[in-house]
């Protein structure tokens, strides 16, 4: 019977990191007292499993691991040498890149080229704008849970779901957000909404939070595929968003939720809405039956168990080569 798969990676993304761990696998995690990026642990707001493990970072060195899964530049430039021993550096290893790039959207070269490592994006569209040098790719699309929160859209608003909104500035849309608020019922939901928003509301109770508002707003202009897009479909929530990056070719524009890169068309589409909560309702099924398809959380955690099984074996080969 073969062992599980053994992952070591930094807590960065927590919702990912959740959703990454509904896998058949065990996933190790390092922790410092000052609790400084990647080194937070589990944290309380996310349910983890028994398979999510803390690893003080000074005795990393003492563990086996089957892989590295890198998530920053910092993890790849700096953590992994001062926490990894040499034998642990010369493990397979991955890395996942969550945003598409910063710098140039089309002339930027990735910080990894290595034909050893495998650089995984989680969109097409990522893939697609990164200049990938000559590492070895592959794009592993977003999955999800089912929410237990029902939508049932009974309040003629919108919800935005954006962390920092106000700092982050027009990347963000903050000010496709202020342009659509002046036409728009909508709330925003956030840590650091400032005056602008509601506050934060922890990822395990938004769903509940946010099944009562009639439609899904996504301002950002430029960024990766929220994982609160997904979840929105999942849910059976309408979304409206401009028809950039992958969210263009994840919505079927007028079937499964409204996209356009005309503000005053969304803010058409969105006024509809709320004027006609059974097309919210028709608009948000179609969009759960996509997001059941194609952010199914067994095809995700299988697409990554996969890719783990793949790398290990690199591992074990040497192993026997040497």
């Amino acid at each position: 019977m073969q062992s599980r798969i053994k992952v070591f990676t930094w807590h960065i993304h927590g919702s990912y990191l959740y959703y990454l761990s509904q896998g058949n696998y065990d996933i190790y995690i390092p922790t410092k007292t000052e609790k400084t990026e990647g080194y937070y642990g589990r944290g309380e707001t996310f349910p983890f499993g028994n398979n999510v493990i803390e690893v003080p970072a000074e005795e990393v060195k003492d563990y086996q691991f089957d892989c590295i899964l890198f998530q920053t530049n910092n993890n790849y430039q700096i953590d992994q040498y001062e926490i990894l021993s040499a034998e642990q550096r010369e493990l397979p290893q991955i890395y996942l890149e969550h945003d598409p790039p910063r710098q140039h959207p089309t002339d930027t070269k990735h910080i990894i080229n290595n034909p050893d490592v495998i650089l995984v994006h989680v969109t097409h569209f990522n893939k697609l704008m990164w200049d990938n040098n000559n590492t070895p790719t592959r794009v592993i699309e977003h999955g999800v849970t089912v929410p237990k929160a029902i939508y049932s859209g009974q309040l003629n608003k919108g919800i935005v779901v954006i962390n920092n909104l106000p700092s982050r500035g027009r990347l963000l849309g903050l000010d496709v957000f202020l342009e659509a608020r002046q036409h728009v019922p909508l709330d925003l939901v956030g840590m650091g909404t400032g005056e602008l928003g509601l506050g934060e509301v922890l990822h395990p109770q938004l769903p509940q939070f946010q099944n009562r508002y009639r439609f899904f707003f996504n301002p950002i202009r430029y960024t990766s595929l929220g994982l609160a897009i997904c979840e929105a479909m999942m849910m059976g929530m309408p979304v409206v968003g401009l028809a950039t990056t992958e969210l263009s070719a994840v919505i079927d524009n007028g079937h499964s939720g409204f996209i356009h890169t005309d503000v005053d068309y969304l803010i058409e589409k969105m006024e509809l809405l709320i004027k006609d909560p059974e097309l919210a309702k028709e608009i948000g099924n179609n969009g759960r039956e996509v997001a059941m398809k194609r952010f199914n959380i067994q095809r995700f955690v299988n697409d990554w168990e996969q890719l783990f099984i793949e790398v290990a074996s690199r591992k074990n080969k040497n192993l026997i080569s040497a």
